[in-house]
């Protein structure tokens, strides 16, 4: 049985983890017959978002790990705590949680920087050459680990694709049901709510992600 590891960024789309793409990973990881295992990094949100009013809460605080642990049912380790030999590949959803808490894209474009302990845990998998596949807003930290010309994709939005090509990446457009696949770097992607316009378009994407990923493991 292969065991995946999943890479959360808090709970819920405007501040943390997208939560349609986080079930349906770990749904089409179950169903293939595979194992999974959620991280988040112990770190504070960049902010906390009113989900029902979209407006954020001024002097509100929630640590990223706290607020992960709902979607994972409790489930959860540290970023700290991996142990690489336990894992044969590892799955990142987006949300905004992924360009405000996992890096800082959302703020500073092209110029982000990944967080420490995210930049720790993700480059485990990528030395050992374990596939990583990255959903809806993620992508924009693979040109960081993989460098110059590392394929991957967010849609078909101009202006990440082009922070994403500034940053060394080769984005490929492509469409709410298509995955991009770097076969030289084991790395996978594909857009999810960056493009679909209902769950059932974003689980199209995600479920041919996680197939390839376990492909590739």
């Amino acid at each position: 049985m292969k065991k995946v590891a999943i890479l959360l960024s808090g709970c819920g789309v405007f501040d943390g983890a997208e939560i349609h793409e986080s079930v349906l990973t770990l749904l089409t990881l179950s169903k293939a017959g595979a194992s999974s295992q959620c991280f988040a990094p112990d770190i504070p949100q960049l902010h906390v978002v009113n989900h029902l009013t979209g407006e954020v809460e001024e002097g509100a605080s929630r640590n990223v790990l706290v607020e992960a642990a709902r979607i994972a049912r409790g489930e959860i380790k540290a970023t700290a705590e991996l142990n690489i030999s336990e894992f044969d590949a590892l799955i990142i959803p987006g949300g905004f949680g992924a360009a405000k808490n996992l890096c800082n894209f959302a703020i500073k474009g092209a110029d982000c920087e990944i967080n420490p302990q995210v930049k720790a845990f993700i480059s485990q998998f990528v030395d050992a050459g374990k596939p990583v596949g990255f959903i809806c807003i993620s992508p924009v930290m693979i040109p960081h680990f993989y460098g110059s010309g590392a394929k991957g994709t967010i849609g078909t939005d101009a202006g990440t694709a082009e922070a994403f090509n500034a940053m060394g990446g080769d984005h490929q457009s492509a469409a709410v049901h298509e995955i991009v696949v770097d076969e030289a770097r084991k790395l996978v992607s594909t857009p999810a709510y960056m493009l679909a316009a209902n769950i059932g378009e974003a689980a199209s994407g995600i479920e041919k992600l996680v197939h390839k990923v376990l492909e590739l493991a």
